[in-house]
């Protein structure tokens, strides 16, 4: 998140909030005994390592795993001051308007009061908005000799003017050709008579414990390099739709938003976007952009100045082990559907509500984050074939891919009276045409015990419940009988299908041992 000040400069860089809080640090103070009980301790256990150097000798010592080359600590001298030159800092201007010193409806908070005649026609009064001049500080890097260089959108949003400073101390005009808020990825052109250096993405994803070099304008301090690893992979941040962060543990702090990463071959692997922190500053974990994100976005950027996105029209869910076990799938793998929504593609090729996509023209699908990813990056327009599961068997569905639209808006059905109580599941439910805006179909939720099986399930007050084992349920008892046939088929779990606001999502309660 971005302090945004009026005269203030801000580093930028996107922060995730710490999951848990950071404890408190307290200074031990260690006596000479202390001191003398840890050295002692040591040298017994490399006493103990001596002995077991001993012991495993011959035979036993050869089939110990070792690497076949030892590992040495590389150096970046090198490689840094081949792709430093190209890594510029990025200085955004931004004009914002302040309500705060307005009432709600817009006007003079004094007015009718005797202080109104000290504030009338004032900046912030009487509708007329307060303006603050807000610097803010990033990085980027050239990708062509021609002055092209991807940034983070979040580093340029709202900007009326952004300059460049490039390693040399040059400073530049710049202008955005195009911003991409899903991928948080922009393209600036400066123009020169000169060339200037630039660097390539990578040719192959980096592996988990590889070497990796950021580079970037930390707190505005100018052009820093900081080294570290490949932490992990695939990481999903909750930033969108097709968050496939690469996790790296190289110190990156605000204003390297927008800053590469580099393979030890000086070649592109990501993109610096945000950092898990609580204070803001660098806890040895940061998020990248891949190289294979930047590579799909940025052409479509220069050329059009925005990003063009697959469509299928689904709400989907990833296939958990327990969704497979209710649906009678050896693997918990795929995408499930939840909804077509009316008039999508889904719809009009035929995708039903149950059905697991299993791959994409070919391409296997590993969750619902992977078939939106894919989906994305085939584009409009284009025919594919989808292998699905429809009622425990394996059929293709052909569609041809839409465009992507931006997300409708949700709502919560409302509560009411004609509480019935479902055994064994922990919660209480009415036919939903009782319920005024829940609809005419299916089961409400009214309450959920906690620690009953619906809690673990994840179901929720306000929460309708359509379908169950397949079949459509109406009362209670329809709810009951619905378990008692999955409970006698052997499976282990009864996927129901929810309507939660506008979402609809499939739920797997655990079978009753009772």
């Amino acid at each position: 998140m971005d302090e945004k000040n009026s005269g203030r400069t801000t580093a930028r860089s996107h922060v995730v909030p710490p999951l848990v809080g950071a404890r408190s640090r307290r200074t031990t103070i260690w006596s000479g005994a202390t001191v003398a009980l840890l050295l002692a301790t040591g040298a017994a256990t490399m006493s103990h390592g001596v002995f077991a150097d001993q012991l495993f000798t011959g035979s036993a010592a050869a089939g110990a795993r070792i690497p076949a080359q030892a590992a040495t600590v590389p150096g970046f001298a090198d490689l840094v001051a081949a792709v430093k030159p190209a890594v510029v800092s990025v200085r955004v201007k931004s004009d914002t308007a302040s309500g705060e010193t307005t009432s709600s409806d817009g006007r003079n908070p004094f007015r009718g009061t005797p202080f109104e005649r000290f504030f009338r026609n004032n900046p912030g009064f009487d509708g007329a908005p307060e303006h603050h001049t807000v610097q803010a500080l990033g990085s980027g890097f050239f990708v062509s000799a021609d002055g092209y260089i991807v940034t983070n959108n979040h580093v340029v949003d709202n900007a009326e003017e952004v300059s460049v400073t490039t390693d040399a101390g040059k400073t530049l005009r710049a202008k955005v050709v195009g911003t991409d808020k899903l991928s948080d990825l922009a393209l600036l052109k400066v123009d020169a008579s000169e060339a200037f250096p630039f660097v390539k993405l990578a040719e192959a994803r980096p592996k988990v414990g590889e070497w990796v070099v950021a580079m970037g304008n930390p707190f505005g301090l100018g052009g820093t390099v900081t080294a570290g690893i490949v932490s992990a992979e695939g990481r999903d941040i909750g930033s969108g739709p097709y968050d496939d962060y690469i996790q790296i543990d190289a110190p990156v702090n605000r204003g390297n938003s927008g800053g590469p990463t580099f393979n030890l071959k000086g070649e592109v692997v990501g993109v610096n976007t945000a950092i898990y922190s609580p204070s803001g500053g660098s806890v040895g974990i940061a998020f990248d952009i891949p190289y294979t994100t930047i590579a799909s976005v940025i052409p479509q950027l220069q050329s059009e100045g925005h990003v063009t996105r697959g469509w299928l029209g689904v709400q989907i869910q990833t296939v958990t082990p327990e969704i497979a076990s209710g649906l009678g799938l050896s693997d918990a793998k795929g995408a499930l559907v939840a909804e077509p929504q009316p008039d999508s593609p889904a719809m009009k090729a035929g995708l039903k509500t149950g059905d697991v996509i299993q791959s994409v023209d070919g391409h296997d699908v590993a969750d619902a984050r992977d078939l939106a990813r894919q989906v994305a990056a085939l584009g409009p327009g284009k025919a594919v074939d989808l292998k699905i599961i429809r009622d425990g068997k394996p059929t293709t569905v052909k569609l041809t891919i839409g465009e992507l639209k931006e997300a409708r808006a949700h709502r919560t059905p409302s509560k009411g009276q004609g509480k019935s109580q479902v055994e064994r599941l922990g919660m209480t439910v009415a036919p939903a045409d009782e319920f005024a805006g829940a609809g005419a179909e299916g089961v409400a939720v009214v309450g959920v015990d906690d620690g009953g099986l619906a809690a673990q399930a994840g179901l929720k007050a306000g929460d309708i419940i359509i379908k169950a084992g397949g079949q459509s349920v109406s009362s209670p008892y329809d709810l009951t009988e619905a378990i008692g046939a999955s409970r006698s088929a052997g499976r282990k779990a009864t996927l129901v299908l929810v309507k939660r606001g506008q979402q609809v999502v499939f739920v797997a309660i655990p079978q009753s041992t009772g």
